[in-house]
């Protein structure tokens, strides 16, 4: 066996460097959230059927990350084992943001317009998943267990940073006179235009963590944890196995995860409807007043942001991970119940606030007390799987959507909320099955 080496602390900068790209890959993401419904709604997509488009991005990120996690546990390149795979998610990322809001533009027939649209969507949320999941595995490989908290403190903070910058992008081109109205079954140009900015961001900022982040190689990563230099390269990996051997962190978390990721996707999915309904009194996708809501969309996910940001400056004086988690989810909970009440659009601004309270604790929380229970050996790999617990309850949302909302909304966007509060109540309570491993 090895002697272990304790990893170094690392300086602000040098922590702030492993997450600088996220910002630019949470710009697509967030793009991608805000829009997604609100694009193949103005395409003619009913919105019962609304929640099933959403099926595509955690599939592919089930499919995608786990793969990624493996892969890159075995990979030695002179870039490094992570920087690969985010780099050329990245590429492909930018290609696809070009093409994705054009759907409506290449003059379609519906069906084929809509096809387009969900092979583009699929094509980026790959391309996202592949981005953003080195940015987590970097974090695990190269900063100690007293940093991680803070490390991805910082990473929940640039994520929200940069969901910020992309939730604003519509409302701020449509300020400046790009039009946000366009013609039957075309997205307006100011979406197609902040696709287009975010693009260029994202490449920007994967670049800049690209140039500044160098990796452990093979002889010093199996050093500082306590493994057989190329161990991971040399055995096969079966998942059931891992699966198996994952410590109660993984799935007693992952139940939490399991509520929380499907409130947030019925939020990403119904907002759009839900404040066009209570705020702008209309149900029609192709009125200017439903796109106006579209707009106002991107605002509030901003205010979420903002208060996501806040409180997760907040989060590490708490003493316990446990308790921080609970009461973000509670907030949340508490937001999302009150959207329901709430006419006025200044007013969504509060719930919002709380709701990113229950937000900056998702992206943190999780993935501090999950790689704080495992070894340096199949990090990749387990994070990978881990993405399961994201996935898997998006997807599961998103098939129950449909029937949830004719049955248990009554067609009601708005109600869909008011449940998403429920999920994260229920997420509040399963925090307290967790067991901290504080090493």
């Amino acid at each position: 066996m090895n002697k272990i080496f304790k990893k170094p602390d690392l300086s602000f900068w040098q922590l702030w460097n492993l997450s600088f790209g996220f910002f630019g890959v949470q710009i697509a993401y967030s793009l991608q959230s805000a829009n997604i419904s609100r694009i193949f709604a103005t395409l003619g997509a009913d919105p019962h059927n609304l929640s099933y488009f959403w099926i595509l991005p955690p599939l592919m990120g089930m499919i995608v990350q786990p793969i990624v996690g493996v892969l890159s546990d075995r990979t030695w390149t002179k870039f490094g084992r992570r920087i690969p795979y985010l780099l050329i998610g990245s590429i492909i990322s930018v290609i696809v943001m070009c093409l994705l809001p054009n759907a409506g533009s290449f003059k379609l027939a519906f069906s084929a317009a809509m096809i387009f649209g969900l092979v583009a969507l699929m094509l980026l949320d790959t391309s996202i998943n592949m981005a953003m999941q080195p940015f987590k595995m970097l974090v695990g490989d190269t900063v100690n267990e007293k940093q991680k908290g803070k490390a991805y403190s910082i990473q929940s903070f640039l994520c929200n940073a940069g969901s910020l910058v992309g939730y604003l992008f519509p409302i701020i081109f449509t300020f400046i006179g790009i039009s946000n109205i366009a013609a039957p079954g075309v997205v307006p140009d100011s979406v197609i235009y902040s696709f287009y900015l975010g693009a260029v961001i994202l490449m920007g900022c994967v670049l800049y963590t690209v140039f500044k982040v160098k990796e452990m190689p093979p002889k010093e990563y199996a050093e500082f944890h306590g493994i057989e230099e190329s161990t991971e390269a040399k055995k096969s990996v079966n998942i059931f196995q891992l699966l198996g051997k994952a410590p109660s962190a993984f799935w007693s978390v992952g139940l939490v995860q399991f509520f929380s990721w499907a409130a947030f996707m019925y939020m990403w999915t119904y907002t759009n409807g839900g404040i066009a309904e209570t705020v702008w009194n209309t149900t029609d996708a192709k009125s200017a007043a439903y796109q106006e809501a579209g707009n106002w969309v991107g605002v509030v996910f901003a205010v979420q942001a903002i208060g996501s940001v806040i409180w997760a400056t907040i989060i590490p004086s708490f003493k316990s991970y446990k308790t921080a988690y609970f009461i973000s989810l509670m907030l949340g909970a508490v937001g999302f119940i009150a959207t329901m009440f709430v006419h006025n659009q200044y007013l969504l601004f509060i719930p919002y606030l709380l709701i990113g309270c229950a937000w900056a604790a998702i992206l943190a929380l999780p993935f501090t007390l999950l790689t704080n229970a495992l070894k340096g050996d199949n990090m990749g790999a387990y994070l990978g799987l881990f993405n399961g617990t994201i996935c898997l309850p998006q997807i599961v949302a998103a098939v129950l959507g449909g029937v949830i909302f004719k049955y248990l909304a009554h067609g009601s966007s708005i109600a869909m909320l008011g449940i998403a509060g429920v999920l994260l109540i229920l997420g509040a309570i399963s925090v307290f099955i967790v067991k901290e491993n504080n090493k």
